[in-house]
C-alpha cells in the first residue's frame, strides 16, 4: 500500500486515527465526515495515497471506478440512493480541497440545491 506518513487519511487507513467506518473493500474505505454538511455525509477514499482525483485517474486503471462503486454502495447502505445523492471531488485548494488524499464526498438525506456554492 502506498501511503504518506503525514497524511490524515493514510493514518485513518492505518488505523492510527479513529474514524467511524461505514464501508470497506480491499482497496477503498468510507467513513463519516467529522463536519457533515448533510444528514448523510461520508468520505470515500482509496487506501493507496493519491493527492487528488486527477492523480488517481492517471495512476491506476480501475481504482477510480472502485471509488465510485464504493460511493454508490454507501449511498445504498445509507438509504439515499433512491431519493438522490451527490458525489463531490474537490481537486486543488482553489476548489476547497483541504486534505490532499483524493476523496469523494457522498452527500444526501436532504434537498441539495444547485449551484452548490
Amino acid at each position: 500500500m502506498v501511503s504518506e506518513t503525514d497524511c490524515l487519511f493514510c493514518r485513518i487507513v492505518a488505523k492510527e486515527i479513529p474514524a467511524e467506518i461505514v464501508y470497506e473493500t480491499d482497496r477503498t474505505l468510507a467513513f463519516r465526515d467529522v463536519n457533515p454538511q448533510a444528514p448523510t455525509h461520508a468520505l470515500v477514499i482509496p487506501k493507496d495515497h493519491y493527492p487528488d482525483a486527477a492523480a488517481l485517474a492517471a495512476a491506476d486503471h480501475g481504482l477510480a471506478d472502485e471509488v465510485l462503486r464504493t460511493a454508490h454502495a454507501v449511498a445504498e447502505q445509507e438509504g439515499v440512493a433512491g431519493s438522490g445523492y451527490r458525489m463531490v471531488f474537490n481537486t486543488g485548494p482553489g476548489a476547497g480541497q483541504t486534505v490532499f488524499h483524493v476523496h469523494a464526498h457522498v452527500l444526501g438525506g436532504r434537498g441539495l440545491t444547485w449551484p452548490p456554492g
